[in-house]
Parts: structure tokens; sequence; C-alpha cells
């Protein structure tokens, strides 16, 4: 297959289908790492599709609904800094801190913009040597790459207005958490494309081996989306636990050799917060200390407030799989896209924002398992 229509094929999706029901009739617990297949799934209506026992759960799979309060804080912080010019992604700019976000910062005279790379805030760096240029960097390892790319230009071009505030997470430790929290159980892991164009599959193989759970990588077309559960749901049949590839036609298991080297080359492993879940052990990427002119934080060192969470708002467990968006009494009613309390309303990767456009009601589905 080479075109996108071909991953949209009426007759090959409703063979699958019929195939997902043969592989077994007990309760399954199926969760879906990445954002953008939560949005996919809702979009092309596959729970619809699925047998009546298996369940799909969302994870912690979108970068700017697992940012903590604390560090949204201090972008604020940052961005309200005389002479520094703020620049990130635009889904950053709408999500709620302790008691403003960005786009309020930039009401009120901060000078914030959106990029759509990080090699534009260092373009703009370049153009006004007047300003410091601080890129807020969110993001899984998907965007880590380039980010990091930006840093060693930087670098390289001798730019001393330039820094990253990094707040980058990776995926297989939140997943370990997880794991080892056991609020929820899961049989099966759909991994997120994305990410594992960049990382691989290697490093799931800790979930099946440790834990016991079969994993599939999976793209983002409904036919990617269809056999991956089918792949997974045959692993669980057969009581097997591997990670398998269903979207080779951008995953490897060893992943983006040049991808993992700029990385490597401009961000060690920290411990990071998460949203709902809390530190992490080796989940975030902070700069080399051989780069840590560009480290926004070291060259603006911050005093802030303790960050406080907004009362009522259950982002956390929605991250976790352990709530569902209709479950948040806040959810459609104080909390939409036009007027969001948390992030999961706010970015289009967000579960809230997925349940919200695609007409999920408080009552359309019960609770996880």
């Amino acid at each position: 297959m080479k075109y996108c229509e071909e991953f949209r094929d009426g007759p090959t999706a409703q063979a699958l289908v019929a195939r997902l029901g043969t592989h077994t009739d007990r309760p399954v617990n199926l969760m879906e790492v990445c954002g953008t297949h939560t949005v996919a799934i809702f979009r092309h209506g596959i729970r619809g599709l699925l047998p009546a026992n298996v369940n799909m759960l969302s994870g912690p799979g979108c970068p700017v609904c697992v940012t903590a309060d604390a560090d949204l804080d201090k972008a604020i912080a940052l961005a309200q800094i005389p002479g520094v010019t703020l620049c990130t992604f635009g889904d950053m700019l709408r999500v709620p801190g302790s008691t403003s976000s960005l786009q309020q910062a930039r009401a009120r005279g901060a000078d914030v913009r959106i990029v759509y790379s990080p090699l534009d805030a260092l373009q703009l760096a370049a153009e006004r040597p007047d300003r410091q240029v601080v890129f807020y960097a969110v993001g899984f390892e998907t965007t880590a790459p380039t980010v990091a790319a930006s840093i060693l230009e930087a670098k390289r071009r001798g730019l001393t207005n330039y820094t990253v505030a990094s707040v980058h997470k990776v995926v297989p430790p939140a997943l370990q958490a997880l794991l080892t929290a056991r609020e929820v159980h899961i049989d099966g892991f759909l991994m997120p494309g994305h990410v594992s164009a960049v990382i691989g599959s290697r490093p799931y193989e800790f979930v099946a081996r440790d834990y016991g759970i079969p994993c599939v990588v999976g793209g983002f077309e409904p036919l990617d989306i269809l056999l991956a559960i089918d792949m997974l749901l045959a692993q669980i049949a057969a009581g097997e636990a591997r990670v398998e590839i269903a979207y080779r036609r951008a995953v490897r298991p060893e992943g983006n050799a040049a991808a993992l080297a700029a990385m490597a080359a401009a961000f060690t492993p920290v411990d990071a917060d998460w949203r709902g879940i809390g530190m992490i052990p080796h989940s975030g990427l902070a700069l080399q200390p051989a780069l840590s002119a560009f480290d926004a934080e070291r060259r603006f060192p911050l005093t802030l407030e303790p960050a406080q969470a907004h009362p009522g708002c259950r982002c956390g467990e929605v991250l976790r799989g352990v709530a569902r968006p209709p479950q948040c009494p806040l959810y459609g009613r104080a909390c939409t896209p036009e007027n969001p309390v948390g992030p999961c309303m706010v970015s289009f990767e967000g579960t809230c924002s997925a349940w919200y456009h695609y007409g999920r009601t408080p009552a359309s589905e019960p609770a996880p398992a």
C-alpha cells in the first residue's frame, strides 16, 4: 500500500472488523498511548466497530496535557521578563496554569509568539539580536530531535540570545509508571506511531517481558488502527506477549539513528513531573551540561509560588485511564474548548477535546473497568 486511500478501504476494514470478534470473548482493555490515535479512533468511529468485549482506554499521550501546572507557570513567568520573546507551539497558549495562561500574558503585553518549528524561533533570534528569544519546548520524542537541532545550530552560529526551556518528556518511563500503579487493568498497548518512528519499538520490550502485556505499534489511518487491534487481540487470545509493528512503512525496531543522535547530543535524561502521575524518574529531557548557555532556566532563574491545580478538574485521572472525560463534573459545562479549565480540553490531541468534538455525552459510556 502506498496511498492514503488504500488505508481507508471499506471492504478491507469490514474483513478486519469481522476478524476482531473471533479472537476472544473475555473482557479486554486496550490502551492507546498516543493522543493522535485517540482522535483518529473517535473520528473514524472505530470504538463503535469493536466487539462489545473490547474496551479502549486513552493514556497520557498528549504532551500538552501532561505538562504540569508548575511548568506552565514557568513559561508564563519567562514570557513576562522584560526583553524576552517567548516562542512555542500554538496549543500551549490557551492551557491554563495556576492563575493565568500564555494567552492572557500576551494580552497583558508579553511578547509571546506561535511558531511551527523551533527553527523559526532560532531564525527570530538571528534577526532580533536585541531580544532574548526563549523557545518553550513541549513534546515527546517526536519533537525533541528538531529542538535538539535548533540548540546545536545556535551553538554553531554563536547565537547568544537563543535559549530553550525544555519540558520534553519521553514515553517508556510513563508506561512503567502506569503499570506500577496498577490503577486500571491493561491487557494490551496500542503504541504511538510518531514517537516510535524516532525511538523504534525496542524501548517497549520491557512491557512484554516484565509485565506480560502485548504491544503493537500502530499507524493512524483506519486500517492501521484496526490491524494493530487485531494483532493485539491475537496475542491476547494466544496467551502471548511481545512487541510487534503494524506501521512498518514508518517504524523500525531500532528507530531513527540520526534523530536519536541529535537528541543524545543535546539532551540528558532527568526526572520530570507529569500531570496526574507525578514525578517519573528519567522521563524528562534537560540540556546537556556543555549546552547550559542555551538553557533558559539557567539564564533566567525564577522564584515561583507553588503551583495550584484547578479544583474539580479530573484531567490527571483521564490521562491515567482511570476516568473518562464525561465523568468529570466540569466536562461540557464549565470546561469546553472555548473556555477550557484543563489542558485535556485545549489540545486537539487531548482526550476531553476528542470526546467533546465527536459527540460523547456524560451518559454515553460506562467507567473504565
